[in-house]
């Protein structure tokens, strides 16, 4: 991932629950489309040790960031489970954070705990601010109409995608541009059904506090050679030891009907899998969904049972 200005060259709502896909959810697989995200958490870490205090705190290797680099990382309890995630970018000046709603006032309130003698300083930007996400096969052209602004490239649905940041009075004006790019308005749940379609996780939704980072299986937050932060020792335990008993993974399952999150999957009547997510594809024709699948049968291809239904097992994406 990266940070940049962006130059103009070339990351309820209605439901998609049935057969007949709207417009915003055929863009997200074929074009681009735009939704707004300024619910995201947007945090600002200034300060001559911010490099030394986000790298002790998170699972990933912020030092070795240089300007325009980021990172996914998650902040970890001393227990070692997931407190949240981030998406991390290096200004030349800052670190900008991107955090899921839910979880912007526990990563403020975690960094500013741990801010003793440090010189940093937090700052909650996102009042302030608008984000809007654009996804698609034709997001990085999409994009480009935010000529000028702080276009992050990090994606929500696993696919194509970048986040632009702007003034908040600036938010309308860019949307004017992003659809006079061919950008199309999507809805929160066309984003969704497309993340899950990839086997992209939300923090909130499929991975939380009751999780270990590697059960997760968001390998992409984590650096084992980085050194010491917190939570470090559970995860070289786990990797040392192989101690984890479940997976994130991908599932396939027959039908029209989303199980809800915490339905159990059995193999031979016995519990091996809980839901996180679930949502009706109409490009698969089947449910599409995120579980916690036990270690024997977190495996490609090997079929799970929901009250008679079929539901097989893929990895998700990284």
């Amino acid at each position: 991932m990266v940070a940049l200005p962006f130059d103009g060259r070339t990351s309820g709502p209605a439901a998609v629950t049935g057969p007949d896909a709207g417009n915003g959810y055929t863009a997200l697989r074929e074009g681009a489309a735009w939704l707004d995200v300024s619910a995201r958490g947007r945090i600002r870490v200034t300060g001559e040790d911010r490099a030394r205090l986000l790298h002790a705190l998170t699972t990933n290797h912020i030092q070795q960031l240089q300007p325009g680099e980021s990172c996914y990382a998650f902040f970890l309890s001393a227990q070692g489970r997931v407190l949240a995630d981030a998406n991390v970018f290096c200004q030349p000046d800052h670190f900008l954070l991107d955090t899921e709603p839910e979880t912007a006032r526990k990563v403020l309130d975690h960094l500013d705990r741990y801010i003793i003698a440090d010189d940093v300083t937090v700052e909650d930007i996102a009042p302030g601010t608008a984000a809007i996400a654009v996804s698609g096969p034709r997001a990085a052209e999409v994009a480009g109409a935010g000529e000028g602004s702080l276009v992050l490239d990090v994606s929500l649905t696993g696919g194509p995608g970048w986040m632009i940041i702007v003034p908040v009075q600036e938010r309308d004006g860019l949307v004017r541009q992003l659809e006079s790019a061919g950008a199309v308005a999507a809805t929160a749940e066309d984003f969704r059904v497309v993340r899950l379609e990839n086997g992209r996780p939300r923090y909130g939704d499929d991975i939380s506090e009751r999780y270990l980072a590697q059960e997760t299986n968001e390998l992409r937050a984590l650096h084992f050679q980085k050194g010491c932060y917190l939570g470090q020792e559970i995860v070289e335990r786990v990797r040392s030891r192989a101690q984890i008993h479940r997976m994130l993974m991908s599932l396939r399952i027959e039908g029209l009907e989303p199980p809800a999150p915490g339905t159990k999957l059995q193999v031979e009547g016995r519990d091996v899998a809980e839901i996180t997510s679930a949502a009706y594809s109409p490009a698969v024709g089947q449910v599409v969904a995120l579980a916690y699948v036990r270690n024997e049968h977190a495996h490609e291809g090997v079929v799970l049972d929901l009250t008679g239904r079929r539901a097989v097992v893929s990895a998700p994406s990284t």
